[in-house]
């Protein structure tokens, strides 16, 4: 909807204003905030969530903006005054803007707007010319006074923005955000869950449990075993996520408004890279072909993938131990899930596996967020002819589960894996009651007489062992060998069940 006075006085909420100018014309601005006309119109053009872009897509822009002042100096395209400027100027929304009341009050703009990230960039453009002002003790909204720009005034266009265009920008402040947030967060994050799985695995290879396909028994495996399986699943996760970080390290730009580097020089998107990688310590490099990194954002949705590979991974982990913690007296009991809090409010005592279900939710909004990255590239959609307009969805959705991932596995490892322990006392009592345990007479007395020994030992509710005894021993095996009490011990012995080969170590 159109930006009216009544809608300006709204936003402004009674407060002071002044009046700014921008190529549409007059626009009344808060009096107290470091944007100017462009934003403002944006903040009133989308009423839309009250969500604002991530603040890490700021940050990310902070960055960028100084790296690219540096290298117009470098090229001789700006000079130093304005130089230190901008540079100084995004330290200060790097570090939030604290000083000034904090970086939301700045940066306003819902997450909604338009599909470019326009807005945003111009929003940065705007609130960097005047942190300038202020630094020199001019008013803010100074950085269009033309004896101002004289003296060395920065504009937001034709200095912040310099070399510059928000399609070349916004994708690369995105990719910048994510690769940062999966190298600083989350992959630490599943260092540390892998490193305590692998604990667990090792700890407790000992330890043999009945297995369950089907969610029906089956043969013994070792809780090492199943853990060791957790453990290569996150090793896997952090694997994808060094591709993902590759593939994102990739940036648009230098492209500019269209893919073709307008206005800007020619070596501008190497010495961009060159310079992020100083800020960051983190290699970044100039996209391979600049049509394809502006015009389509497949690699955000190749790092969804990857995330939601975790978020599948993470998901089975999580339920897997919730099941296997399930009583604590009339459930399955081989796990003791730490109690963190009460898990009733009518059931005295009662303690859920609270920290499993949290991950989880995460886990699915994790699939979701997934699901609005891939329709957010979608051809004929959002990525139409020469640029994508879903840009920001995009962003939000893709910095939102790295996020949430990251907190979550550490949520889960400190919470839940770090005081997990095995009961063995009922692993042990399930392997014996399990009627899978006669998987391994079948090398000795055939698939047919082992089933019927199954029927019969669930009919007789004994185990497989007691009626083995009863029926088996004296008869003879398939090389005719009469079966002693001690062949079904050794062909019943849970361990080497869990071993290559699979069967009972008696008769060879």
């Amino acid at each position: 909807m159109p930006a009216t006075k009544s809608a300006v006085k709204a936003a402004s909420a009674g407060g002071a204003t002044r009046v700014e100018k921008d190529t549409m014309g007059e626009m009344t601005v808060p009096a107290d905030v470091l944007y100017g006309a462009s934003t403002q119109r944006a903040v009133l053009n989308f009423p839309v969530s009250g969500r604002p872009v991530p603040f890490e897509v700021i940050r990310a822009y902070a960055v960028l903006k100084a790296c690219c002042a540096r290298v117009n100096n470098g090229l001789g395209r700006l000079d130093e005054g304005r130089t230190r400027a901008i540079v100084a100027a995004c330290r200060q929304i790097e570090g939030g803007l604290e000083e000034h009341g904090g970086w939301r009050k700045h940066f306003p703009i819902d997450v909604f707007q338009t599909g470019s990230g326009t807005s945003t960039n111009m929003n940065v453009n705007e609130v960097v010319a005047n942190l300038v002002c202020l630094a020199r003790g001019k008013p803010i909204g100074s950085s269009k006074d033309a004896a101002y720009l004289k003296a060395g005034g920065v504009h937001p266009n034709d200095h912040v923005n310099m070399g510059q265009s928000s399609n070349d920008t916004f994708p690369t402040a995105l990719h910048v955000a994510c690769v940062l947030a999966i190298v600083r967060e989350l992959q630490p994050a599943l260092d540390r869950m892998h490193k305590r799985l692998k604990a667990h695995a090792k700890a407790w290879d000992k330890i043999v449990k009945i297995g369950r396909t089907h969610l029906q028994d089956a043969t013994p495996i070792r809780l090492g075993q199943e853990f060791g399986g957790y453990a290569a699943q996150i090793g896997h996760a952090r694997q994808r996520l060094t591709r993902a970080v590759e593939t994102l390290s990739e940036l648009p730009i230098g492209g500019t408004a269209v893919g073709t580097g307008i206005n800007t020089h020619e070596d501008f998107d190497e010495l961009v890279c060159d310079e992020l990688e100083a800020a960051t310590r983190v290699r970044f490099s100039p996209a391979e072909d600049h049509f394809e990194a502006q015009h389509a954002k497949d690699a955000c949705v190749e790092a969804s993938g990857h995330l939601k590979t975790l978020a599948t991974s993470l998901t089975k982990i999580a339920a897997d131990i919730r099941l296997m913690g399930m009583g604590p007296r009339c459930g399955i009991g081989e796990l003791v899930i730490p109690a963190v809090q009460p898990g009733s409010s009518i059931m005295p005592g009662k303690v859920n596996p609270v920290i499993a279900e949290s991950l989880i939710m995460v886990c699915g909004q994790v699939i979701g967020n997934d699901a609005a990255v891939t329709y957010g590239n979608l051809g004929g959609l959002n990525s139409t002819l020469d640029l994508n307009v879903a840009m920001p969805l995009i962003a939000d959705n893709l910095l939102e589960s790295i996020q949430l991932l990251a907190r979550g596995c550490d949520m889960f490892t400190v919470n839940l894996l770090e005081g997990l322990k095995p009961d063995e006392a009922r692993c042990k009592a399930l392997i014996e009651g399990s009627l899978a345990m006669c998987t391994s007479l079948v090398p000795v007395i055939g698939y047919d007489k082992s089933a019927a020994l199954a029927k019969e030992a669930f009919k007789q509710c004994k185990t497989v062992r007691e009626l083995a005894y009863e029926t088996v021993v004296g008869q003879p095996d398939n090389a005719g060998k009469a079966i002693t009490r001690a062949d079904i011990d050794a062909y019943l012995d849970p361990w080497s069940m869990t071993l290559p080969g699979g069967e009972g170590s008696a008769g060879g």
